[in-house]
């Protein structure tokens, strides 16, 4: 694995963790700025190296282009955006969820990335790992959404085994793929840089050096299959699609989504992504406790959606979505599924209220059930188990 980082607030503590890790292969770069320290992590993944760039959201601006070629030529680059409040400069010590729509649509023509979310300090790793099991297997750069709410805090954390962690083969491309017309024995004798997967659609990765498998990359349009510049109408479109159907693809790899509903009875549905997976479920806990009926899930993955969130979504009268934002996953949502999501926003660079959001929750069950709705001492009053501590 390879870093190219620039110094931000809150993502340097990545740069000064790795920098620690020689001795397991990894590389680090303080980079001169942003751009050049995406730059350095798509020239790592070309030679062959998981390529991370970390970062915070006025970075990821910065970053736009390059990641806008990590597209286009397909490389596995793993970007980190330790979320902050903003615009620009903004609160850099203060936490936010705003940065959804930059990570979605961020960048110039049709480049589709990955987004995956973690939802705790100890759920960083995992989703770490997944980010980077979806770069390499697709062939593709992927956004990890953390937040600084997440990064300055910590939780309990079991070491997983390592023969228990995921295998992520890059499988390198090893000899020619492609029959030339002076091939004389119909076996493969010229290698094509955009020859596909059938399953996953991505492209071979070849080491540089690997003899006969010499390919370029740039800022221009591929041409399909032998990868040479291409101005051609139809086949940028091709290409685009095919890009965009690369990405839709990563949801048949993903796991069907977890749905906390005890009862079965809930007509309300609480979705939520990242760090407000802790005052969600709180809050949620204050209404059963209250003798209400209430659902939740929480998304790992906000590109693709896993392919079961359409029928989820569906079951419930009415859904919630608690952001630190002004509704940009609401926006999502309802752009997919035509679900129109209720939307509960904060931007205060603090992180969401589990009391609050309870208060909201009941009121939202209220008007599900046309019931009247009091949490008594479980809505603003802290509950006897501290439940507040929204990372437990």
């Amino acid at each position: 694995m390879s870093l190219g980082s620039y110094p931000i607030t809150p993502a340097t503590d990545i740069l000064h963790e790795l920098s620690k890790h020689k001795s397991f292969g990894v590389t680090t770069l303080q980079a001169e700025d942003e751009i050049a320290g995406v730059g350095a992590a798509i020239g790592a993944a070309f030679a062959g190296s998981l390529g991370v760039t970390t970062t915070s959201g006025p970075g990821i601006a910065l970053k736009s282009e390059a990641i806008g070629l990590a597209v286009m030529t397909e490389l596995p680059l793993l970007i980190v955006d330790v979320q902050r409040g903003g615009p620009s400069t903004g609160l850099p010590t203060k936490t936010e969820q705003a940065d959804l729509l930059q990570a979605m649509y961020g960048r110039n023509g049709e480049a589709p990335v990955p987004i995956v979310a973690p939802q705790s300090p100890g759920d960083c790793f995992a989703a770490a790992v997944e980010a980077a099991r979806i770069a390499i297997t697709y062939r593709t750069p992927v956004m990890l959404l953390s937040d600084g709410y997440l990064a300055n805090g910590s939780e309990p954390w079991m070491i997983p085994d390592v023969d228990d962690l995921p295998l992520i083969d890059p499988a390198f491309a090893t000899g020619p793929n492609h029959v030339s017309k002076k091939s004389e024995d119909g076996e493969p004798d010229e290698f094509w840089p955009y020859l596909r997967d059938e399953e996953t659609l991505a492209r071979p990765w070849a080491v540089p050096g690997t003899a006969g498998l010499e390919h370029r990359i740039g800022g221009l349009e591929k041409g399909d299959g032998h990868g040479n510049i291409s101005y051609d109408p139809a086949n940028h479109d091709f290409m685009v699609r095919t890009r965009q159907a690369k990405i839709q693809a990563i949801a048949k790899s993903l796991p069907p989504l977890e749905v906390d509903d005890p009862s079965g009875e809930a007509k309300v549905l609480v979705i939520g992504w990242g760090s407000t997976y802790g005052p969600i479920g709180a809050a949620c806990r204050r209404v059963r406790r209250a003798g209400y009926h209430v659902a939740q899930v929480h998304l790992r993955h906000l590109n693709p959606f896993p392919r079961d969130l359409g029928e989820i979504l569906a079951r419930y009268d009415k859904v919630l979505v608690p952001e630190m934002n002004l509704g940009q996953l609401s926006k999502l949502l309802r752009a997919e599924y035509l679900v129109d999501g209720i939307g509960y926003n904060h931007v205060r660079g603090l992180p969401l209220k589990a009391a609050e959001l309870a208060e909201a929750i009941g009121q939202l069950v209220g008007q599900a059930e046309g019931i009247d709705v009091d949490l008594g001492e479980h809505g603003l009053n802290p509950p006897a188990d501290h439940e507040e501590a929204p990372l437990s």
